[in-house]
C-alpha cells in the first residue's frame, strides 16, 4: 500500500525540482527532495526530466500516493478577464469564451485556468492563466509513461502564493506585499486583507541574469500596487533573493516604505541538509507549495480541469468497483440459477405430468374438470371406481337384472325387436343405479304403443309423455325392473 505522502514538481523548459512531503506534523515534514535539468535542449526536454524524476525517486526511496505538478512562469500567460457571472460553475463554463473574446484570438489550442480575484453586482473579475494544450500534453504524457500521475498542473505563483499563505505568519493589521526572486523569474503575491488563506493578486515576470535586482523590484512594485485598485495600501514589502543581492535599506528608500527580507527555507521548516539536492530555494518552495494542493484542491488553479482531465488512482478505484459488482451480480445470477434449475426441471415434469392427467381424469370422469388439488381427484376417482366396480359386481343395491348392465340389456333387447317396424329413433337414453329415461320419436302413434308394449314385456314404464311433431310421434318414457 502506497504511504500517504505527497510529492511536489516544479517543471521548466529544461529542469525540474521535487520535494516529498510526509502527513505528520503542522506544516509537513519534508522526506527529501532534489533537482535535475538536461544538459542539451531537444524536444524531448520533457521525457527527460520525467525519466530523471523517477529516477530520483526510486534512488531516494521516497514513496507517496499523489502528484502535484507546478508549471514554470515561462510555460504560461496570464491575464485579466472579466465574467458576467458570480457563481463559480457559470464562471467555468464561460471563462474559454470571456477569454477568447479579451485575447481577441483563438483559444481552441489552448488550456485554461483562473482564480477569481473580485465579484460584484457587475460580475467578477478574473486572473486567468493560458498554456498551450501541447506543451500540457508532452509534460503529461512523459510524467505518465514514468508512472507519475499528477492530479493537478498549476502555475508556479499559484503554488508559491499557497506556501506563502500556509508557512507564513503576519500580525492581523499588516497588508504586505511578497516579493519573490529566483535566479531567472520573478513573483510577487498580495495576501487577502480580509486574513483568509486566499490571495488578492498574483503576477510573474522573468528575470535577465544581469539585471539589477534592486531597481527590477522597485520597478516591479510601483506597477504591482497600480494594480491593487480599491484595496488597502501596502504597508511593507517582504521580499526573498535567491542571489542574496538585494540590499534592502537601499530598496526602502527608493519605495517609501520597509522592505525586508524573509526566510523562505525556515518557513518550511528545512535545514540546509535538505536543500542541498535542490538547485534554488524559490525552486524548492514552489515545488513544496505544488505538494500541498490536496489541501486545497477545488479552489486550485489547475490546468487538468481543463485538458486532459485528471484519471488517476480514484478512477481506476471506481472502475474496479463497478466491476467487481458487476461481476459478483453475475455469480449470484449464475449460482441462483444453478440452485433453482433442479426446481424448475421438477415443476416441469409435474407441468406435464397435470396435464396429461387432467385429459384421462376428463375422459373417466365424463369431462368433469381436473380439480387444483390431487388430493380431490383421487378420492374422487376412488369414490367412482367402487361405484362402478358395484355395478358391475351387483352390490349397488339391486342383484342380477336389477343391475344397471341387466337394465340396459333389457331396454336394448326390446329396441332390436321393433326398431325396424316402428322406424324408431334413439335421441338420448339416460341410465341410472335405479331407472332409465329414453327419448325418441317412431313414425306413428301405433308405432310408439308397440314400442311401449314391447318394453312393458320386460320393464315396467312409471311415467310416458308423447306428442307428434313434424309428422313424427316423439315420446320420452322412464323405466325401471319389475318387481
Amino acid at each position: 500500500m502506497e504511504a500517504k505522502n505527497y510529492l511536489g514538481i516544479y517543471l521548466s523548459k529544461d529542469a525540474a525540482t521535487v520535494v516529498c512531503l510526509g502527513p505528520q506534523g503542522k506544516d509537513r515534514n519534508v522526506l527529501g527532495c532534489f533537482s535535475v535539468s538536461v544538459k542539451e535542449q531537444t524536444e524531448q526536454n520533457h521525457q527527460e526530466l520525467a525519466t530523471l524524476i523517477a529516477q530520483g525517486c526510486a534512488e531516494r526511496e521516497l514513496q507517496f500516493s499523489e502528484v502535484a505538478v507546478a508549471l514554470d512562469c515561462a510555460m504560461f500567460m496570464q491575464h485579466n478577464v472579466h465574467s458576467d457571472f458570480n457563481d463559480p460553475k457559470q464562471i467555468s463554463q464561460t471563462v474559454r469564451f470571456d477569454t477568447e473574446e479579451a485575447l481577441a484570438s483563438d483559444v481552441s489550442e489552448i488550456a485554461i485556468a483562473f482564480k477569481i480575484t473580485s465579484s460584484d453586482e457587475a460580475g467578477s473579475e478574473l486572473s486567468v492563466f493560458t498554456a498551450q494544450r501541447k506543451i500540457l500534453s508532452d509534460v503529461l504524457l512523459s510524467l505518465q509513461s514514468n508512472n507519475i500521475d499528477p492530479v493537478t498542473v498549476e502555475p508556479d505563483v499559484s503554488c508559491l502564493s499557497r506556501f506563502i499563505s500556509r508557512n507564513i505568519s503576519l500580525p492581523e493589521d499588516s497588508h504586505p506585499l511578497f516579493g519573490v526572486l529566483s535566479r531567472r523569474s520573478g513573483y510577487f503575491v498580495v495576501p487577502d486583507s480580509s486574513g483568509s488563506k486566499e490571495t488578492s493578486l498574483m503576477r510573474t515576470f522573468l528575470v535577465g541574469p544581469t539585471r539589477a535586482r534592486v531597481e527590477l523590484l522597485a520597478r516591479e512594485v510601483s506597477i504591482t500596487t497600480a494594480l491593487l485598485d480599491n484595496e488597502e495600501p501596502i504597508h511593507c514589502l517582504k521580499a526573498f533573493d535567491s542571489t542574496g543581492s538585494v540590499d534592502y535599506r537601499q530598496l526602502s528608500e527608493r519605495l517609501g516604505f520597509e522592505a525586508s527580507g524573509i526566510d523562505l527555507a525556515k518557513a518550511a521548516s528545512a535545514g540546509p541538509q535538505s536543500l542541498a539536492d535542490c538547485s534554488d530555494p524559490v525552486d524548492f518552495v514552489i515545488a513544496y507549495g505544488a505538494a500541498l494542493a490536496h489541501l486545497e484542491r477545488p479552489q486550485s488553479i489547475n490546468f487538468r480541469s481543463d485538458f486532459m482531465p485528471y484519471q488517476g488512482k480514484k478512477m481506476r478505484m471506481e472502475k474496479a468497483l463497478k466491476f467487481a459488482s458487476v461481476s459478483v451480480t453475475v455469480l449470484l445470477l449464475a449460482l441462483g440459477i444453478y440452485v433453482q434449475m433442479p426446481l424448475l426441471k421438477i415443476n416441469e415434469y409435474r407441468s406435464d405430468l397435470r396435464k396429461k392427467f387432467a385429459e384421462d381424469y376428463s375422459v373417466v370422469m365424463l369431462g368433469k374438470p381436473l380439480p387444483a388439488k390431487f388430493t380431490n381427484a383421487l378420492k374422487r376417482l376412488s369414490s367412482e371406481d367402487r361405484r362402478i366396480q358395484n355395478v358391475q359386481s351387483g352390490r349397488s343395491g339391486a342383484t342380477g337384472e336389477e343391475s344397471m348392465m341387466s337394465k340396459l340389456a333389457l331396454v336394448l333387447e326390446a329396441f332390436n325387436k321393433c326398431a325396424k317396424p316402428t322406424d324408431l329413433k334413439i335421441n338420448k337414453v339416460s341410465v341410472s343405479t335405479k331407472n332409465i329415461r329414453i327419448e325418441g320419436d317412431t313414425s306413428s302413434r301405433n308405432n310408439t304403443n308397440k314400442l311401449f308394449e314391447t318394453i312393458k314385456e320386460k320393464l315396467e314404464i312409471v311415467q310416458f309423455n308423447y306428442d307428434l311433431k313434424a309428422g313424427r310421434d316423439v315420446f320420452s318414457i322412464t323405466v325401471v325392473t319389475k318387481k
